[in-house]
């Protein structure tokens, strides 16, 4: 029960990534932006699950230092001092004045990230500029390292018996099943009580297909599974789920948003024809 919140986040890069493979002729720019969207909330919200119900233990006075680093962060961002380093300065001891307290530091990303300020007074975008300055090395240091440490899964012996287990059953169809429900269905109560509308270009099976992508859960579902059942047989066993999880949802996704594309673009063909046929017999 320990492992509910593994199928929770969607892993963004590999997600992300995947709709770029597919390219814009299956999935609409909008439809990208929707997924950044989910993804971006999701991990967010999985932030604040670790905090609230993964964290043992609070200890006051690094917490308190850590609140200090926080104040000091919003008191640069309330000058208007645009370079970085200031705040990569500040950013470190967040961090590990975070671990300290026994709350999860993924959380001192986030909150520093907030204070860096997204317009500079002489123009540009520090927080733009931080971003690219760290996107590779996160991308070819980071996500690798942390991928290699964390999905080794023990493959002997691996049958129908093992993936039935309940927490890879769990895991595995959380992810594949959940998420996309929980998207889809959360879409469709926002786009019916008239708080927002479809992405332009996009129909409901697309959304259902972005739904489908979401569940590649990878590093932060790892992550959860990690603080919810620490080593042993458990964690193999939500490892194989998310492994199990985030490939099948991410095949469903591809092959949805394959059919779904095929499908509108004979409705636009067929639609062309009668059209074409229209315009014939009225010359006629």
């Amino acid at each position: 029960a320990r492992g509910w919140a593994s199928p929770a986040a969607t892993d963004i890069a590999f997600a992300v990534g995947l709709v770029g493979l597919l390219g814009t002729r299956l999935v609409p720019p909008a439809l990208k932006a929707f997924l950044l969207a989910v993804a971006v909330i999701d991990d967010l919200a999985a932030i604040l699950v670790i905090a609230f119900f993964y964290t043992a233990e609070v200890r006051p006075g690094p917490l308190g230092l850590a609140a200090l680093c926080l104040l000091a962060l919003w008191a640069l961002n309330r000058r208007g001092v645009a370079r970085l380093w200031p705040y990569a300065a500040l950013a470190a001891p967040l961090w590990f004045c975070v671990l300290q307290s026994g709350v999860s530091p993924t959380l001192a990303g986030v909150a520093a990230a907030l204070f860096v300020p997204l317009r500079a007074p002489g123009g540009g975008s520090p927080l733009h500029a931080m971003a690219e300055r760290l996107r590779r090395p996160v991308l070819f240091g980071i996500m690798p390292a942390f991928a290699l440490a964390n999905a080794g899964v023990p493959l002997g012996g691996f049958g129908p018996a093992e993936a039935a287990r309940p927490v890879v059953a769990g895991v595995a169809l959380g992810l594949l099943l959940g998420k996309p429900l929980g998207i889809a269905l959360g879409a469709w109560a926002a786009a019916a009580s008239g708080a927002a509308r479809l992405p332009e270009g996009a129909t409901w099976a697309q959304v259902v297909g972005i739904g489908l992508l979401a569940g590649i859960g990878f590093t932060m579902s790892l992550l959860i599974g990690g603080l919810a059942f620490g080593a042993g047989p458990l964690m193999d066993q939500a490892r194989l789920g998310v492994l199990l999880g985030s490939a099948a949802s991410a095949l469903a996704g591809a092959a949805v948003l394959m059919l779904a594309a095929r499908r509108r673009q004979a409705t636009v063909a067929a639609g062309r024809g009668e059209a074409g046929a229209t315009a014939r017999a009225d010359g006629a």
